[in-house]
């Protein structure tokens, strides 16, 4: 009995390693990949109400004559669109490795679905989105978050952003509320 108590602790042990380790492979795929599946009105049409919001326009954004402006006054030469001190708040995983950015991702998509939910490579398909939704399949070994915190958020929304406005965490959720229907 005691030799099977330890070989199931062992196999359990050996799935959560493994799935750890799939987790860290997980790559950033972009909005697009999310679309397909997020847009339908039955669904909440996620992607719909992403693409009209501030986070889906934030790369385009640094094309602006206002924030050539804001860049110059926070000492950032150049084009806003090529300065890190930019990008790492107005697109999705920019300080990310390279190995951790599928092809598919682009700069234009700004602040997209995993900058809240994690790299997407390993839970973007239907099965795992449905298990997710079930219950049966471990978030965590899919990299997959199930959306932002007020930690998170503050990330960019603080006071080092030279356009910084008072954040206010739960009046912000309203405003990229999507949430999934109930039937």
């Amino acid at each position: 009995m005691k030799k099977l108590i330890f070989v199931t602790a062992l196999i359990v042990g050996l799935v959560y390693v493994v799935s750890n380790l799939l987790a860290a492979d997980a790559q950033y795929v972009g909005a697009a990949k999310c679309k397909m599946c997020h847009m339908s009105k039955s669904r909440g049409d996620q992607f719909g109400i992403w693409q009209k919001s501030k986070h889906a326009d934030a790369y385009n954004v640094l094309a602006t004559d206002l924030a050539k402006e804001v860049a110059k006054k926070a000492g950032i030469e150049g084009n806003p669109q090529e300065a890190a001190n930019c990008l790492k708040c107005h697109v999705t995983a920019y300080e990310a490795p390279a190995s951790a950015k599928a092809a598919t991702l682009t700069l234009e998509e700004g602040v997209g679905c995993e900058v809240c939910h994690g790299p997407g490579s390993l839970y973007k398909s239907m099965k795992v989105m449905k298990d997710l939704a079930a219950g049966t399949q471990d978030a965590k070994a899919v990299a997959f978050q199930t959306g932002s915190d007020e930690t998170m958020c503050k990330k960019c929304h603080n006071e080092s952003s030279p356009t910084y406005k008072p954040f206010n965490y739960a009046e912000a959720q309203k405003l990229i509320a999507h949430p999934v229907p109930e039937k």
